[in-house]
């Protein structure tokens, strides 16, 4: 069994309905057992700016399925909830990143982890951090919290939804 870490985003129609759905979707994994998602929180974009903001949270799984048969799945649960991808960092019903799976190091053309810019982002950190604090970047050798409590907030607004 290895610890999945999976954000999970989205900021067309109704955002947290979306993400709601993803979480059960995800469930759904066989092969995976879910362990428990974060709250949801109210994010500004980044990368592009001229959209809205995202509803962003994380889940925990247990997997047994290799990353790559996981990836496949999480490709599988957006494209069934009618995500087209057309911009990168645009608009998106969901979007769904396997941000960490166990200690993994994979660098292939597809598949990256752990997830190339989740050391960047207060809005996979922020919910990353309330769903497991303790667990350590494999490339970075810290945990979420502790590369939480370096990264500025500047450009970066996380808010949590009641």
């Amino acid at each position: 069994m290895k610890r999945a870490l999976i954000g999970i985003g989205s900021n067309l129609g109704d955002r947290r309905k979306h993400c709601a759905e993803a979480v059960e979707r995800l469930k759904q994994i066989r092969g995976c057992e879910f362990i428990r998602c974060s709250r949801w929180y109210l994010t500004s974009p980044v990368g592009t700016q001229d959209q809205n903001w995202f509803v962003n949270g994380v889940a925990c799984l247990d997997s047994e399925i290799s990353a790559r048969e996981l990836l496949g799945r999480l490709l599988s649960i957006e494209a069934g909830m009618g995500r087209v991808r057309t911009e990168k960092w645009g608009p998106r019903v969901i979007d769904l990143d396997l941000l960490l799976y166990g200690m993994d190091i994979l660098d292939e053309s597809d598949l990256k982890v752990p997830h190339p810019y989740m050391h960047l982002r207060r809005f996979v950190l922020v919910p990353l951090a309330e769903v497991d604090p303790a667990v350590i970047h494999p490339v970075l050798a810290r945990t979420a919290s502790q590369i939480l409590e370096e990264l500025k907030e500047e450009g970066q607004e996380v808010t949590l939804l009641e």
